[in-house]
């Protein structure tokens, strides 16, 4: 608050921190992941250091990960400080084993990493198939399955 009580230092105060403010909620807001006019791709086209104020003009992709929303974000947080254990994602968000399964899915589905396991099973299938009709030995079968991982 100001020292004096002039009316003009108090409207000037008020205004320096409504400003504050705003530059406090705008440095907080997360990155738009997509065109609120037509829901499209974004593209970051500059981008500016902090420190000296060098900007930088093109056309620069978003991180994947970017697009995540908020949930989706800390659902992998929590996922990756569990390394991977599924009972402890369970109990971090007070889920159940099969929502766990599920929103992962969803989410590699998302980043668009869903195809590899689907890839994964039916090369694994196609290899079951193949001892199945006698193309290839059991031992190489394990080989192959083993090569797989």
């Amino acid at each position: 608050m100001p020292l004096t009580n002039n009316k003009a230092d108090v409207i000037i105060y008020l205004v320096n921190l409504s400003i504050d403010n705003v530059k406090v909620d705008i440095n907080n807001m997360n990155i738009p992941n997509k065109c609120p006019s037509c829901s499209g791709r974004l593209v970051v086209t500059e981008l500016c250091c902090s420190d000296c104020k060098t900007t930088i003009k093109g056309s620069f992709e978003l991180p994947q990960f970017a697009s995540l929303s908020p949930e989706d974000e800390n659902f992998l947080r929590v996922f990756l400080a569990a390394r991977g254990n599924i009972k402890e994602v369970e109990r971090q968000l007070n889920i159940s084993y099969p929502t766990v399964k599920a929103r992962l899915d969803a989410l590699l589905n998302r980043l668009g990493l869903g195809s590899l396991q689907a890839e994964a099973k039916r090369r694994r299938l196609e290899i079951v198939e193949r001892l199945e009709r006698g193309e290839i030995a059991a031992a190489e079968a394990v080989a192959l399955l083993k090569g797989l991982e």
